[in-house]
């Protein structure tokens, strides 16, 4: 990423972006939780993108060069924490499950005054908590180093309805099927399918945010029915894709 800002103090607040909007690359001192109560949030690094819908909150530890993408109009909540605080003990972004108890927290949080008051650190105390207690979602796209696996990315990401099997891409590319597959376990930490349904999956939140209807979103993201994409889609979010529209 070029032209990064450092704004020292992660803000802690609620905001609005329209669909399309962005907010360019730059790094806090500080830690940082990103929510999006509405719409679909993207955060993106040089080492990938960390996506989430609404039942996912995503930890951006101190000193990552990052950016936001909206997807759909955004109902945005930062939290920023001291880089001497790390209640989860992470040193890169993740991913993480926001059950209802964790989003109303956030929700209260980034909603309320923000003038220090024995109210205020208990709300932070149960916060802090409930982080802890949130499990780690894997819904992350690294971006790979070898060229011959940026070319396969790119072409699915441009187009993750492309059906080609990993050998018939590596032809595309100059690669072997076999040395491909070990550039994706070794570059993406992942097998060849798992990466590409996260591709799939990140491009039908997006679709979905913008209004597109479930059986478009499925057959334009290379699910046979919008059957089997629901169920795909429902064990990857707990939810059907319904609910993002």
């Amino acid at each position: 990423m070029q032209q990064t800002r450092h704004q020292p103090v992660a803000p802690t607040d609620a905001r609005l972006l329209a669909p399309g909007d962005a907010i360019d690359a730059h790094r806090h001192d500080d830690h940082q939780i990103v929510y999006a109560a509405r719409g679909v949030l993207a955060v993106t690094t040089d080492a990938g993108c960390w996506v989430a819908p609404a039942t996912r909150a995503i930890w951006v530890p101190a000193g990552t060069v990052h950016a936001h993408q909206a997807h759909g109009e955004l109902e945005l909540h930062l939290i920023g924490l001291p880089a001497t605080e790390n209640p989860l003990g992470l040193d890169r972004p993740t991913v993480l499950s926001a059950g209802p108890l964790l989003r109303e927290l956030i929700l209260a949080y980034t909603r309320a005054p923000h003038e220090e008051s024995p109210e205020r650190g208990r709300l932070r105390a149960v916060l802090l908590d409930q982080l802890r207690a949130a499990p780690q979602q894997p819904l992350h796209l690294p971006t790979p180093t070898d060229p011959r696996l940026r070319a396969v990315c790119a072409v699915l990401r441009a187009d993750p309805a492309d059906p080609r099997t990993l050998a018939a891409l590596g032809r595309q590319v100059g690669a072997s099927n076999r040395t491909l597959a070990r550039l994706c376990k070794a570059e993406l930490g992942m097998t060849f399918p798992q990466w590409r349904t996260q591709v799939r999956l990140y491009r039908a939140l997006v679709l979905l945010a913008g209004g597109t209807p479930v059986t478009a979103v499925a057959h334009a993201c290379g699910w046979s029915s919008a059957s089997a994409f629901i169920e795909v889609f429902r064990r990857a979010f707990g939810h059907t894709p319904g609910v993002h529209r």
